[in-house]
């Protein structure tokens, strides 16, 4: 029963403080996980008097320690079981948006967009890390460069889709490009994910190690792809079929609760990529592309937000649990975050504005700028990424220092405050307003 108490304490306390978060950054017009994540910084961070801490006095949160094999207060392991569950719907939200015919009517602009959105932004990151002086926060290392750079892949296309969507510009090429390249970029970040991942786990980075674990997550992938294309429109044809002719015969059809099996399906497939050696969001985002082409029709979107909104919230809360501020007095780990955000948003600037230069000669610059600012943004998708690295242990040390992982959140989070501006202006240097209200034309 105290267990209960204090449990309920806590989920109330962080959700309510995560809310306010959320509440006051989105009045500047910065997404609300931003909010959440500084609230678990302020949340883990603060202490007063003699040790006083709101984090473990007052919400009873011990952290784990992987390396020691120390696996947290029960408290803490009910929020990260909660945050572990709204990633997994966020990656099956972000499926349910990922439609196979849009993979395949992206066209080569977007498609060289993303190969080289990931790519470039890949061998800067592993470069960087490998080159790194500083071993004591993780340069050098094989592992730590191999998740830095998996991070810096990453593209949170939910940040651009909603600024492009709130300038009425959803129909121009660049957005256009701009989508499909995000959609392709998911795909290949979680083959990229799962082959990282792969590898460190096992220890072995021979070529056919990784030959092995490459073809097991694109097998994988490709096989979602055709059930998708070949098999779910059978079914849906079946189920058609059924309700019509029950219809027709003057019964009443029956129905499938559509949220129940697409939970369950979510769940069987994170639990399977699990199992198989591959994140679980990776099954959840493929699980999310089975039900994509009926998302809309069966209202999954809407009702899936309904519980990855409480759910995701702990996420970025532990985010921000995870930070250790005072890393950032170290004057390397600020450098090294510095240099980390100037190569993130190069990366994707350089690398999508060139593969779509590449696949369509007619892109001017303006709209070079537009789809490479455009694809900046890492949001969400390279915090899971990092967190995922930060949780592996290899020969007693983190696949993911609790520095580099400062490190990822700071890149994670200064490339979505920085792009939306950016790209709002560069979309109304192109587009400008057909009508504008002038000062002297209010009233």
């Amino acid at each position: 029963m105290e267990l209960l108490l204090q449990l309920l304490i806590t989920l109330v306390v962080m959700f309510a403080l995560a809310r306010l978060g959320s509440m006051i950054v989105t009045r500047f017009g910065l997404p609300g996980l931003i909010g959440e994540i500084v609230m678990g910084i302020v949340i883990a961070n603060i202490a007063f008097g003699d040790g006083w801490s709101l984090m473990e006095d007052v919400l009873a949160i011990e952290m784990p320690d992987p390396v020691a094999g120390t696996e947290g207060s029960t408290v803490y392991q009910v929020v990260y079981a909660f945050a572990e569950l709204g990633v997994i719907f966020l990656l099956f939200t972000v499926g349910l948006e990922t439609k196979v015919k849009d993979l395949m009517n992206s066209g080569r602009p977007a498609l060289l967009c993303a190969i080289l959105g990931v790519v470039v932004p890949f061998v800067l990151g592993f470069a960087l890390i490998m080159a790194w002086p500083n071993t004591a926060i993780g340069g050098g290392d094989m592992n730590h460069a191999l998740f830095l750079a998996a991070a810096m892949v990453a593209t949170s296309v939910g940040i651009t889709a909603r600024i492009i969507k709130d300038l009425r510009l959803m129909d121009t090429k660049e957005a256009r490009i701009i989508i499909a390249a995000a959609v392709i970029d998911d795909v290949l970040g979680m083959i990229v994910l799962a082959i990282v991942q792969g590898m460190v786990e096992s220890g072995e980075l021979s070529i056919g190690n990784v030959a092995s674990i490459t073809i097991q997550a694109v097998v994988f992938v490709l096989a979602i792809i055709a059930v998708c294309k070949w098999v779910v429109p059978k079914i849906y044809d079946y189920f058609d079929a059924r309700r019509r002719k029950a219809e027709a015969e003057g019964r009443v059809p029956r129905s499938v609760n559509k949220l129940a099996l697409a939970i369950i399906v979510c769940l069987a497939m994170s639990a399977f990529a699990e199992y198989i050696g591959l994140a679980a969001i990776i099954g959840a985002f493929l699980a999310g592309m089975l039900f994509a082409d009926h998302a809309w029709e069966w209202d999954l979107e809407h009702k899936i937000d309904s519980i990855s909104t409480f759910m995701l919230s702990f996420f970025f809360l532990n985010v921000g649990l995870q930070v250790d501020i005072m890393s950032l007095t170290n004057g390397s780990v600020l450098l090294l975050a510095v240099v980390t955000i100037v190569l993130a948003l190069i990366g994707k600037y350089v690398g999508c504005g060139f593969g779509t230069k590449i696949g369509d000669r007619s892109i001017d610059k303006k709209s070079f700028n537009i789809i490479g600012v455009g694809m900046m943004p890492r949001g969400e998708v390279g915090i899971i990424i990092a967190s995922i690295g930060l949780g592996i242990v290899v020969e007693g040390q983190r696949a993911m220092t609790s520095e580099l992982y400062t490190v990822v959140v700071l890149m994670s989070v200064v490339t979505t405050i920085i792009a939306p501006p950016i790209l709002a202006k560069l979309f109304r240097d192109k587009y400008p307003e057909e009508y504008k209200i002038l000062p002297e034309d209010q009233i």
